[in-house]
């Protein structure tokens, strides 16, 4: 916790930031607020004052944060005409915890220095149920005096903070991030698949998996939606899809083979082919099912002849 109420700045209040900025201001900091979408119930409700433009945020805080989908989105919130950098005064610091680009979050890292501001990349993982529970993992960027300035507020959103290394680095650790988590809900896909197609009850396979060696958060938490069904949202497809592409782009300008996440970012591909790019990354699974032209669980909406 920090010792007094700081002014601070948060920018795109979706699925994520929401509750993000939500622990901010119920720790009692003056909160300045702007999104593109409604803004949500409990902030409503709350002392936030809302602005305008992302400017009108940059100018009231000391300390912005911006949590939008893309690398585009970033760029446009930092250097719009109404943007943050139009706003900021010497001393203040912004703080991404968007997943996007290590290349471009340098260069904007840069742009926001000659300002004679600081900027730390934070990007995190844990989707939907971290942000809320305030159990985030976040993989930090920057200098270390301001992620140590920073630090007590990203203990309100976080459990495991890391400062990774300089600015691009937190990125480039979302990017692992997101070739493991992808690899393997493609491989407890395909186990409950080839489980189901077998003839076991893949729920039945999945408890006894969890006891031995292959167990994991992604069995765990995503083999039971898998199973369930239950492909709403926590992170979707199309975001996991663009991680993945910049993952495939950052190999290809190192010089670096990743076959099995090109797999990935084809089953993710064939999804969103499929009209599946809102659904949560757990589905996955259903390019495989289609491929197999078998589900791992009956749903009588999707699969009429599973029985």
């Amino acid at each position: 916790m920090t010792s007094q109420p700081l002014k601070l700045g948060f920018i795109g209040l979706g699925i994520m930031g929401a509750p993000m900025a939500g622990h901010l201001n119920a720790a009692g900091h003056q909160l300045f607020v702007f999104t593109h979408g409604k803004l949500p119930p409990a902030l409503a409700d709350s002392r936030a004052t809302v602005c305008t433009s992302a400017r009108g945020v940059a100018e009231r805080a000391d300390i912005v944060f911006i949590m939008v989908p893309d690398t585009p989105d970033v760029a446009a919130v930092l250097f719009a005409d109404e943007g943050v950098a139009a706003g900021l005064k010497p001393g203040k610091t912004v703080v991404d915890m968007s997943s996007i680009s290590p290349i471009e979050t340098k260069q904007f890292a840069q742009k926001i220095n000659a300002l004679g501001c600081d900027y730390l990349d934070a990007p995190v993982s844990g989707g939907e149920v971290g942000a809320k529970a305030a159990s985030l993992t976040i993989m930090v960027g920057g200098p270390e005096a301001a992620f140590e300035r920073v630090r007590p507020l990203f203990e309100l959103m976080g459990k495991n903070i890391t400062r990774v290394g300089g600015n691009g680095d937190g990125q480039t650790c979302k990017v692992a991030n997101q070739i493991i988590v992808a690899l393997n809900i493609a491989a407890v896909g395909e186990a409950l698949l080839f489980a189901s197609k077998a003839g076991a009850d893949p729920a039945k396979v999945r408890q006894a998996l969890m006891g031995g060696f292959a167990a994991s958060r992604i069995l765990e938490v995503h083999g039971e939606r898998m199973i369930k069904r239950t492909f709403q949202p926590g992170f979707r497809i199309g975001l996991h899809q663009k991680d993945l592409n910049l993952a495939l782009s950052g190999a290809r300008a190192l010089g670096v083979a990743l076959p099995q996440t090109a797999g990935a970012a084809q089953l993710m591909q064939a999804c969103a082919a499929n009209g599946m790019q809102d659904l949560d990354h757990s589905a996955l699974v259903r390019a495989l099912e289609l491929m197999a032209n078998h589900p791992v669980a009956p749903d009588a909406s999707e699969w009429k002849d599973a029985a």
